[in-house]
């Protein structure tokens, strides 16, 4: 049998069925069950909440930094890197997270919202 269905769980799959030629001579079409129900991932991911961001303290808090001293002599990259550290430090007092929606962790990352219509 050249089409396999792999795991890394035994008994996880289940009801194997060859169902015929996709066309070609070498490959069949498998049908197969997953034995085990469908849990929900909570997502880990997180946003950043731009509607209660407080825009007022991050523009004083970059506003104190003096930009000439601080960038005084370094290249360009030296000063993106002084500038990005003191906007992400800002950027975390000022803008709280929020977890993403429980609509978008129904399905991977990777599967956008026209994905289901074609697998079908």
């Amino acid at each position: 049998m050249l089409d396999l269905v792999l795991t890394n769980k035994e008994g996880l799959v289940g009801d194997v069925k060859l169902k015929g030629s996709l066309g070609c001579r070498d490959h069949e079409m498998v049908e197969f069950k997953i034995l085990r129900a469908a849990r929900r991932v909570r997502s880990k991911l997180t946003a950043l909440d731009f509607r209660r961001a407080d825009f007022g303290l991050l523009r004083d808090l970059l506003g104190r930094i003096p930009w000439d001293k601080a960038l005084e002599g370094r290249g360009a990259q030296d000063s993106w890197l002084i500038f990005k550290g003191h906007l992400l430090q800002a950027q975390e007092r000022c803008i709280p997270r929020k977890r993403k929606s429980s609509k978008t962790t129904k399905r991977p990352p990777w599967m956008n919202k026209e994905l289901p219509g074609k697998v079908k």
